[in-house]
């Protein structure tokens, strides 16, 4: 084989192993199990459990809210955010949560929410200093 043709081949193979480790590190939802086995950080989509409340106290701690969620696979687990209660988290349809799963509880460095709209499906995000920010 010539010489040229050797280094095309080495660049393509460099080329799609490159293709592949970006495939491979795309975040998909994954559920509190998954998130149970890896102590990685994880998205996991699910509904607030209403009946089960949540937990903030304002003047005890500003930065502690703690709910139960469910998620795709029906599994509830106890979330904590440190963080305050994002607004209108009561009215909101689908949670994103993304964190690590810590002893059967899962710590949420962010809420996504997606709230009802009768126009629009934007996800909101509530950031811990209080500002809101919507993805289309």
């Amino acid at each position: 084989m010539r010489k040229s043709a050797i280094v095309g081949l080495i660049t393509i193979a460099i080329c799609v192993g490159f293709l592949v480790s970006l495939n491979a590190d795309t975040n998909s939802y994954s559920t509190f199990t998954e998130a149970a086995k890896d102590p990685k950080e994880f998205h996991v989509m699910g509904y607030w459990e209403k009946e089960k409340g949540t937990y903030y106290d304002a003047k005890k701690d500003a930065n502690h809210f703690a709910f139960y969620m469910k998620d795709q696979k029906g599994s509830v687990n106890k979330v904590v955010y440190n963080g305050t209660k994002p607004q209108d988290f009561e009215r909101s349809e689908k949670l994103v949560l993304i964190g690590k799963m810590k002893d059967d509880t899962f710590y949420a460095s962010k809420i996504l929410m997606k709230c009802p709209s009768k126009y629009n499906n934007d996800l909101v995000e509530i950031k811990k200093d209080g500002t809101v920010e919507k993805y289309n």
